[in-house]
């Protein structure tokens, strides 16, 4: 069994409690997803859990944990700098399990990934692979292990369509209890047993925390039915209250009246009465104040994201080609391998354009060379969002310091509007961005990309890093862009929501496909 034990969280920088007084208990068959808004502490507890030394630099920490026992294997967010600079076949050496695995056993495992069988063996650097093939190597690494306890921060994050089924296979099929982050909504619909729910609420100065023992969907539904019941209660209690302080206040005021302009004459018997009449009165109100102080509160919820991406300016008339791109072959970045041959991409107006396919066949190579072209033309304003946020953001700035352009007051104040309306506390914006969730991180991109105006969209995975919360804003948000798109993605309700056009990658070129839930 695995237990942890009155955690509480709070941040060294801004002293702000992040997690408090949290208990859990895992037992074998669970599947606990962690939901919540980008920046409430998902990540960070995971961490605590698998090793407390990850946060020590940025959070002080208590509470206990009881893992005796039990195997604890974990998937981080992002794949170490040490480890990018790894060969493939080290990083799976480094491991004492892979020399248990005889060369079947390996060989099947990689049938399952959708990889060679000599993938284990590669001296291609960690860092160079596709983003999907960095976490099928690292899944491939942890169940190697044997665990008994599985940590998954964002397993969902850059692996192809075909990989997520396999994720939620393994999810649905472990032998013993798992633990998981997830943006990916049908992801967790499919897995998730369990959801804990971490908020933060009244402007983020209070946090609250919630574990229900059911599947997501039933989750969402049961709390926005109790919401709304709680609501109406609390909305009838107070109007109710309303009339009935009304009453009363007639009641003073009519006996404080009659005390007023009673006669001299009549001041001892009917001013007994009156008197008599106004302490009744007083202390009715102080027997419904203590009621209502047991009212039904009017409920409290985490406030949604709001932000509007692109505006007027950002539309592109419906006839204008955005792009007629063809290529005869695509290279990979060492020009050692042809990927894909004869590719066609022509995009009009403001269509929204996705490009799916297998880890590795080139989707993020042909994006970049699409948006080359793309960015060095006068007649749009394309920008670009990469699927490594590093190779667009300073990491030592601020929010406000690296989207600032001009310096100019009004403009900072301009964007720590719009950093609010994303959910960012004060102390946030303040924050260096690599302290910084990655959610957060996409959330400052996706701002910069619409205060530049830009009306051609450029997007590696844009929703990688937000969680299921913040998704249906996202792709709302995406979705009514005036401009075009032109982005690679797995996640299946952005492809289904948001994309007009679907195309996968083939080693043939790019074919128009139907993706399915």
């Amino acid at each position: 069994m695995f237990q942890i034990r009155n955690v509480t969280l709070i941040h060294k920088k801004d002293l702000r409690t992040i997690l408090e007084d949290f208990s859990l208990v895992l037992n074998k068959g669970d599947r606990a997803v962690m939901i919540g808004e980008e920046g409430n502490g998902k990540s960070t507890l995971m961490k605590w859990i698998y090793d407390p030394e990850l946060i020590n630099d940025y959070i002080e920490y208590t509470g206990e944990k009881m893992t005796k026992g039990e195997r604890i294997s974990y998937l981080p967010q992002e794949l170490s700098e040490e480890d990018k600079g790894k060969e493939v076949y080290v990083f799976f050496s480094e491991s004492p399990f892979f020399y248990d695995l005889n060369p079947g056993d390996l060989a099947k495992m990689a049938g399952n990934f959708g990889v060679e069988k000599e993938f284990f063996y590669r001296d291609q650097k960690m860092g160079t692979l596709s983003g999907g093939e960095r976490v099928k190597a690292q899944m491939m690494r942890i169940l190697m292990e044997s665990p008994t306890i599985l940590l998954l921060d964002e397993p969902s994050n850059d692996i192809d369509i075909d990989t997520l089924e396999l994720m939620e296979k393994i999810i649905n099929e472990f032998d013993g209890a798992v633990l998981f982050i997830s943006h990916d909504e049908i992801l967790i619909e499919h897995t998730a047993n369990r959801v804990i729910h971490f908020e933060q609420i009244r402007r983020k100065t209070k946090c609250r925390h919630t574990v229900a023992n059911i599947p997501y969907r039933q989750y969402v539904d049961e709390r926005l039915h109790n919401f709304e019941k709680q609501e109406q209660i609390a909305l009838e209690e107070r109007r109710e209250k309303k009339i009935r302080d009304e009453k009363i206040r007639r009641m003073e005021q009519s006996v404080g009246s009659r005390l007023d302009n009673i006669s001299h004459a009549d001041r001892d018997a009917i001013g007994r009465l009156l008197k008599k009449k106004m302490k009744n009165v007083k202390a009715m109100e102080r027997r419904f104040e203590r009621e209502d102080a047991e009212m039904t509160e009017m409920p409290e919820q985490e406030e949604a994201i709001f932000f509007k991406l692109g505006d007027k300016s950002s539309s592109i008339p419906s006839g204008k080609w955005v792009i007629e791109y063809e290529l005869p072959e695509l290279l990979t970045a060492d020009r050692s391998r042809i990927l894909a041959r004869d590719i066609e991409l022509k995009i009009r107006g403001s269509q929204k354009v996705a490009i799916v396919g297998t880890n590795g066949c080139g989707k993020t190579t042909l994006l970049e060379k699409i948006a080359d072209e793309l960015l060095n033309r006068q007649d749009i304003r394309a920008v670009y969002m990469p699927q490594n946020y590093e190779q667009m953001l300073d990491m030592v700035k601020t929010p406000v310091e690296y989207l600032d352009r001009s310096g100019d007051k009004e403009e900072r104040t301009r964007i720590r509007t719009y950093l609010g309306a994303l959910k960012f506390t004060a102390d946030e914006m303040d924050h260096p961005i690599r302290e910084l969730s990655g959610g957060q991180k996409a959330k400052v991109l996706l701002l910069g990309l619409s205060l530049s105006g830009a009306n051609v969209l450029i997007l590696d995975e844009p929703t990688r890093n937000y969680s299921p919360l913040s998704g249906p804003v996202i792709r709302r948000m995406l979705r009514e862009f005036p401009g075009a798109i032109i982005s690679v993605s797995h996640d299946r309700m952005f492809l289904s929501e948001v994309c007009d056009v679907v195309c996968r990658l083939t080693d043939t070129g790019l074919e128009k496909c139907e993706i399915t839930e």
